[in-house]
């Protein structure tokens, strides 16, 4: 796989169903404090990571930071599912208002891998069910073909666990 080219400053919003493997690859290629995890602002503002009743006031935290980092010119990665619509251009429409540009990172994993990864998941495996609708949401959005034409930069899709593995990250 070629280099993943990825905006800086930029916002990188990944893509993917929980237990894709978004929050690893995350950690493994930007720095804790690039990252904006909706999982972490459960956390802050809930009782856990897995609370989803704080998915509303989480997000609006993440938003709040988001704009800040946007408007510092500070590189950003939001580490959530991104599989609906409104969420990606809830991000996109900040990105754009502070004149940065944005990257999509897909993680459009086999669905059994993404299950039995959800599966082995320590504290916080999600609802299989839900997992089930991410997929679908995914599948949707990218047989549509429309990622590209929600305005990013660029759109890069992991199809294989050997290309996560494998990928290069330049910045510039």
């Amino acid at each position: 796989m070629a280099p993943v080219g990825l905006p800086d400053p930029g916002l990188v919003v990944l893509v993917g169903p929980a237990g894709s493997g978004k929050t690893t690859f995350a950690r493994r290629h930007f720095a804790a404090d690039e990252t904006l995890s909706s999982d972490a602002y459960r956390a802050i503002v809930g009782h856990d990571e897995a609370d989803q009743r704080a998915t509303a006031a989480a997000f609006a935290a993440l938003h709040r930071q988001l704009v800040r980092r946007l408007v510092a010119g500070s590189f950003t990665v939001v580490d959530a599912t991104n599989v609906e619509r409104h969420a990606r251009r809830a991000l996109l429409v900040r990105a754009q208002r502070a004149g940065i540009r944005a990257a999509a990172i897909v993680f459009d994993l086999p669905p059994e891998l993404v299950l039995a990864q959800n599966a082995a998941r320590v504290g916080r495996i999600v609802d299989p069910a839900i997992v089930e609708l991410h997929l679908r949401q995914l599948r949707a959005l990218l047989d549509r073909g429309s990622l590209a034409a929600e305005g990013f930069a660029g759109v890069y899709r992991f199809c294989d666990p050997a290309e996560v593995d494998a990928v290069t990250i330049v910045r510039g």
